[in-house]
């Protein structure tokens, strides 16, 4: 059991003894594989499983960080970044289930919906829609109630219109665009939300792989709007998670 208000909440119960609690709270916060130092405090502090990341790391050695939580008492475990080869032979080990668009792998059941509100998930073309799932599917292991919208970029501003009610009624809006990414600079002047761009790769030769559309957002007129790195849809969708599973502190 890793989670400290889990335990809290067994010892309030009566199902868990004072002196189980304190063991359990004692036992180590991390444990060492030689060539990984899994973080098992991290939903404790952070409230989120530590995230695999499995580009550049082996098969064999994202095996044993996801045996190492599942030990501890993990239930959903997100790999991100894993290849459709490495997925194969991770896949020998461990029962997950792939998302070969996304290069994400889900260990274990979604977790129950415990968010805000909805969290939008826009696309400004189908081309972005890998990245955008890498968002939506982060999100969704997270907790979160999503919203897709795809392919309601500005060269046809009409697609977007036609959605304005989920667009206003989002608690966070992850906006994910190729080409000049204009999409973010639109919904974030529609949007009483926060709005996340993630500007894509996608687009010709001066897009500079999705460089114009990172500084395009970041020049954004739109008041509201935040930008995350190239490609990053796990990265917006953490943080979108972040904002949609804020408490009010009194």
């Amino acid at each position: 059991m890793s989670n400290i208000k889990d335990i809290l909440e067994s010892v309030k119960g009566g199902t868990l003894s004072v002196d189980e609690a304190l063991l359990s709270i004692k036992e180590k916060p991390f444990e060492d594989l030689g060539y990984a130092v899994v973080d098992l405090h991290r939903r404790c502090r952070q409230g989120v499983t530590e995230v695999v990341y499995g580009a550049s790391k082996t098969p064999e050695q994202i095996v044993g960080i996801v045996n190492s939580l599942l030990k501890n008492g993990e239930k959903t475990i997100l790999i991100t970044r894993l290849s459709k080869e490495k997925a194969e032979i991770v896949k020998r080990s461990i029962s997950f289930t792939y998302y070969e668009g996304a290069k994400i792998a889900i260990v274990g059941s979604l977790p129950e919906k415990d968010g805000n509100g909805r969290v939008v998930v826009a696309t400004g073309g189908t081309s972005d829609i890998d990245v955008a799932e890498e968002a939506a599917l982060t999100l969704e292991a997270l907790g979160n109630e999503v919203v897709r919208i795809y392919d309601v970029g500005v060269s046809g501003l009409h697609r977007l219109l036609s959605r304005l009610d989920d667009i206003m009624s989002a608690s966070v809006i992850v906006a994910v665009a190729g080409m000049e990414g204009a999409l973010a600079s639109v919904i974030g002047g529609l949007a009483d939300c926060p709005v996340i761009a993630v500007p894509t790769s996608v687009g010709y030769g001066t897009c500079f792989n999705g460089l114009s559309a990172l500084l395009s957002m970041l020049n954004s007129c739109a008041s509201g709007v935040s930008v995350v790195n190239i490609d990053n849809g796990f990265g917006a969708g953490y943080q979108a998670s972040m904002i949609n599973h804020v408490r009010i502190k009194g």
